[in-house]
């Protein structure tokens, strides 16, 4: 099938290449020149594992292609994705001006043969129906003797940053909301191999699922109100075992016990019971905040949700009130961070608990240090200009008062912690993921402290970790 994906953002990327390596004919567009070259030449301009090894293939294969010319690209496809970012707005609403300008496009260019339009954005509920209408105007204008005919679904990702590719091709399920009988006919052709698992041999996947993938099919709002629910639903469970890890901290409780005991519980289930320093990234908090804000439209107050982003605000603290436990007055200490974006296998920094802990220790008067697998340049993000970025652990660990894990690379788990305690001048480990083996943190001369977690006997350690701290203190004094 012949497809168009307009946006070449995380979604419509991976989109684009997936649908490519699947056997359609795809085109995706952009209107950055800049980008548009860089994909051409093979470069992805997002990190995601395999992402560049496919595209690459598909594009000497002659089924993926880049352009800027959005009318041809629309001219010649069946099925238009609209799959352009639909960032937060200050008031909790989402800013949908750039699917408005897709749409606008799409009707000033649409011709010929019947078309599918795809919302691959995650939009507000109701933007089916309003992205047909803003389409129909611009038709309408052109005068036409012909009037081309189209329908809009709505198909939501469920994407994970890290993942994409395998979830693509291993999705739990495919949503498609629409009301047409040909639109839907169309989109069951389109993710057919996905369905019956007929999908080329990428070695990195490894094994495919041989369960033929759920098809659910509803109605537009539906399908739209499914995204920002599913995602809503796993920022709340997110939040409530930080809760019951703050609990925990509070009666001398183990969080990753408690978490075993109720995930096995098969109406919990196991996912996303890992407590921590809270969620961020470029989804869970817009969506909790566009449903929140969509609610209030309609006179609702979405009273759990708005707890859940409660808790997760003040969990992204969290770690200053440990580090204060332990180190008191924090000006003028230095504090290594290890890890940086939101979730490990990704470089974005899309709303990180790290910008809220980098903010919140410099505002303490501490120095702040960073290491990230990915993340080597200030140009990530402004606020890295603050902090000084390096490059390996020793860089990273040599004079710091004290570590703080953020992000839960695997790599963390392999460093050499023994020889890290002898060149900090606190040997003190926050484990913001409680991703480290405890025993082998107290064995290497830490002081271990986890979310909700049950710290071994390093009385001892605690003892001169504190004394030192006092010290320093009386130094500066």
């Amino acid at each position: 099938m012949r497809v168009c994906v307009i946006g070449t953002g995380y979604v419509g990327l991976v989109t684009g290449v997936c649908l490519a390596h699947i056997g359609h004919q795809v085109i995706c567009v952009d209107n950055n020149k800049e980008k548009i070259a860089l994909m051409q030449s093979g470069e992805s301009p997002i990190y995601e594992p395999g992402l560049e090894e496919i595209m690459r293939s598909t594009m000497v294969a002659g089924k993926l292609n880049f352009t800027k010319n959005i009318n041809n690209a629309i001219a010649n496809s069946q099925i238009l994705f609209i799959a352009v970012g639909t960032p937060a707005l200050p008031t909790g609403d989402s800013d949908i001006r750039y699917v408005e300008a897709v749409a606008r496009s799409i009707g000033l260019a649409i011709s010929g043969e019947y078309k599918v339009i795809v919302n691959k954005s995650t939009v507000p509920i109701g933007s089916g129906d309003w992205v047909r209408q803003i389409i129909n105007s611009e038709i309408v204008k052109r005068q036409l003797d012909n009037i081309p005919q189209f329908d809009v679904v709505s198909n939501p990702e469920f994407l994970r940053e890290g993942s994409a590719i395998h979830d693509t091709f291993n999705p739990d399920r495919i949503v498609i909301g629409g009301s047409s009988d040909q639109a839907i006919s169309l989109m069951k052709e389109l993710y057919q191999p996905i369905v019956d698992r007929k999908i080329p041999a990428i070695d990195f996947l490894g094994q495919l699922s041989p369960q033929t993938v759920p098809l659910v099919m509803t109605d537009l709002n539906s399908a739209e109100t499914i995204k920002y629910a599913a995602n809503s639903f796993l920022a709340t469970k997110i939040s409530f075992i930080n809760e019951v890890a703050n609990i925990c901290d509070k009666v001398g409780a183990d969080i990753t016990q408690v978490a075993q005991g109720i995930g096995l519980d098969s109406r919990i289930g196991n996912k996303f019971l890992q407590s921590g320093i809270g969620w961020g990234g470029s989804c869970f908090p817009k969506d909790v905040s566009a449903l929140i804000h969509t609610a209030a439209d309609y006179g609702y107050d979405a009273q759990l949700l708005k707890s859940a982003v409660k808790v997760n605000t003040n969990q992204r603290v969290l770690v200053i009130d440990k580090l204060q436990q332990v180190l008191k007055i924090l000006k003028g200490k230095t504090i290594g961070l290890l890890g940086l974006t939101f979730k490990p296998n990704t470089n974005d920094l899309r709303d990180a608990p790290t910008i809220d802990l980098i903010e919140e220790l410099t505002r303490l008067g501490a120095k702040v240090k960073a290491y990230d697998p990915l993340i080597q340049s200030i140009y990530h993000h402004p606020i890295l200009s603050t902090i000084d970025l390096e490059n390996n652990a020793i860089d990273l660990a040599k004079d710091c008062d004290a570590l703080v894990l953020v992000t839960d690379w695997q790599e963390f788990k392999s460093w050499n912690y023994t020889q890290l305690a002898k060149i900090m001048n606190n040997p003190l480990i926050i484990d913001g993921r409680n991703h480290l083996d405890i025993d082998t943190l107290a064995a290497a001369g830490f002081y271990y402290i986890g979310i909700g977690r049950r710290a071994p006997e390093n009385s001892l350690v605690a003892k001169r970790v504190q004394r030192d701290a006092k010290k320093t203190i009386t130094k500066v004094a």
